[in-house]
């Protein structure tokens, strides 16, 4: 599946420090259990570096999509360099968020994006998107 850098809610994610970018830490956060969507760069060279990515949030069922180049994923992922990977992680400020004080109203406009555009790549499933 090859979509769009931004055509998805990973740039206001990250706004709201909902994302976790770069291979070590997307690891990490699919073995600790978090949910949340996988966005790959399609330019990886040599590949081998995310080549278990797909599989590991297949095991998992969290949902991943592949863009066209890493520069692209790094901008919309509101940050100067390329980046490999990213994944949104919902539920990541909520947890602490719910400590330390109450809800907040700006977050159910996320909520509404990230699910519409959870579903939208869980359609996409088998198709190719230029």
């Amino acid at each position: 599946m090859l979509v769009h850098p931004d055509c998805c809610a990973w740039s206001s994610a990250s706004k709201v420090r909902q994302v976790k970018r770069g291979v070590k830490e997307v690891v990490k956060g699919i073995r600790k259990g978090e949910r949340g969507l996988l966005v790959l760069a399609a330019d990886i060279n040599p590949i081998d570096i995310i080549s278990h990515l797909p599989v590991l949030s297949e095991e998992a069922q969290i949902p991943y999509v592949f863009v066209a180049s890493k520069e692209e994923l790094g901008h919309a992922s509101a940050t100067k360099r390329p980046t490999s990977c990213v994944m949104i992680c919902p539920n990541l400020k909520r947890k602490a968020q719910q400590q330390k004080d109450g809800e907040e109203g700006g977050d159910d406009d996320y909520r509404e994006v990230y699910e519409e555009c959870r579903r939208d790549v869980e359609k996409l499933d088998a198709k190719i998107v230029f």
